[in-house]
């Protein structure tokens, strides 16, 4: 491995004895690891939850607490961190113990330069695996396909062709629902960065107060509430792509901070002093028209250049009408097989309603149809009766008619009802546009993203 790769690995050594701690973190730091050193179990506990290592030497015997102990509240303090114990008389049932509570590796003393550098590097790519297992269960159920015959997705098709191969800023455009995020994973999964991680951010659904720490990550103590050290979502990106969704909903501190990276590739943590180098290609999306919002004076010329490098505009659902058929077939036949369902089909007529719909919330509001259509259709043949069913022409997150509020008993369960209904139609009065919903209804943005979780209401910003 070269020192580029060892950029972000942090590694602890927990050792009571000075000229081990000594030998590890002369060798290790040679290599290119950021290296803290602890003579005691207690001290180094303190340093795994203000470094969150990825990596930890562990000596089995410490003068004040039992090396296994330690293991132990490392493993549950910080999960991911690899372990690697290290004894100069240990037996084979400590060793068994050490792994049953998750040590990577045990080495034994006198240690082997070769070994230790041989565990190290090991230790590192599990933890980078784990790492990427995590976020591959959190994208479970994500589908990122590109399906269409329009000259428009075409155009989109053959822009991520070419700009995949590039390190290059990307800055996709369009309304909500039309696919910005789909797209840039494409442009993620067709890349060298692909076995790299994809970290997504809401900037619109951050308060502007933690926006900072939640792209830079913060040292302990940097504000109240901060007990322990976190990672930034541009440090979780490492060697991979950030995708900035509502970048233009950022506010004008961030995006300077966010200009500077951007520009040097080295950061702070809130609340640190040290400058960290990153490796991370950035994507960002935007319903805004980002040059409205500059002459406006809410969004920074210079920070639109610099995500501005290759455009990519994502068109309305209805001016793809070639492609409406193609997505409604193939998102019904993907709930179908889902749900256990047979094969359907639409008739012509059934074909030219949706043709001839607006599709108000693009690609979203159509997969959340054909999701409905295919649980609550009982035949093989959709046509206009099981569309009026299933609600097209109404609300793309329809709910219970409003005179159905009225046969509810429950006031808690009829209030909840009717918070449902009145928030689903104002989405969909400002085409599912999360923060031009907020500010129709008065409401602050990040009460309303709550306001959504609570209510299981679903859109592309939540």
């Amino acid at each position: 491995m070269t020192a580029d790769s060892h950029s972000f690995a942090r590694i602890v050594i927990i050792d009571d004895e000075p000229e081990i701690r000594s030998a590890l973190s002369g060798i290790l730091s040679d290599e290119g690891y950021e290296v803290a050193t602890a003579a005691t179990g207690e001290e180094g506990l303190d340093l795994v939850t203000e470094r969150l290592p990825d990596l930890c030497f562990l000596d089995v015997w410490l003068p004040d607490v039992d090396g296994i102990e330690i293991l132990s509240k490392i493993k549950k303090r910080s999960p991911a961190c690899q372990v690697i114990m290290i004894s100069g008389h240990s037996t084979i049932e400590t060793a068994v113990k050490a792994t049953q509570l998750g040590a990577s590796d045990f080495l034994e003393k006198p240690l082997s330069l070769e070994k230790v550098l041989v565990a190290a590097q090991n230790g590192i790519k599990l933890r980078r695996l784990t790492e990427e297992n995590e976020a591959l269960r959190n994208r479970v159920g994500i589908k990122f396909q590109l399906i269409g015959d329009s000259e428009a997705i075409k155009k989109v098709q053959q822009q991520i062709t070419r700009v995949a191969r590039t390190q290059a800023t990307v800055l996709i455009t369009g309304e909500n629902g039309t696919g910005k995020e789909n797209v840039s994973r494409a442009i993620h999964s067709n890349s060298a960065r692909s076995q790299g991680p994809f970290v997504a951010v809401n900037c619109a659904a951050i308060p502007d107060d933690l926006i900072e720490s939640e792209l830079f990550g913060h040292e302990k103590g940097a504000f109240t509430g901060a007990q322990t050290a976190h990672r930034g979502k541009f440090e979780l990106a490492h060697q991979g792509t950030l995708f900035l969704d509502e970048v233009g909903d950022m506010s004008m501190k961030t995006q300077s901070k966010l200009l500077r990276v951007l520009q040097d590739q080295r950061f702070e943590r809130v609340g640190g002093t040290k400058s960290m180098a990153v490796d991370v290609r950035v994507v960002a999306a935007t319903n805004k028209d980002l040059k409205v919002e500059i002459e406006a004076g809410r969004f920074r010329e210079d920070l639109y250049y610099r995500l501005n490098v290759i455009p990519i505009h994502l068109a309305l659902l209805r001016d793809r009408k070639p492609d409406i058929i193609l997505l409604a077939r193939h998102f019904l036949n993907e709930f179908c097989r889902e749900n256990g369902e047979q094969v359907k089909d639409f008739s012509a007529p059934g074909e030219e309603i949706l043709n001839q719909h607006s599709w108000p919330g693009n690609v979203r509001e159509l997969k959340n149809l054909m999701e409905r259509l295919s649980i609550l259709t009982s035949g093989t043949i959709i046509g206009p009766s099981e569309l009026a069913l299933c609600g097209l022409g109404g609300s793309p997150l329809s709910s219970p008619k409003c005179d159905e509020l009225f046969t509810e008993n429950n006031y808690r369960i009829a209030r909840s009802r009717f918070e449902r209904e009145f928030i689903c139609r104002k989405l969909e009065q400002c085409s599912a546009s999360v923060s031009k919903t907020a500010e129709l209804i008065g409401m602050e943005r990040t009460h309303l993203y709550r306001k959504l979780k609570q209510l299981d209401i679903e859109t592309e910003d939540n």
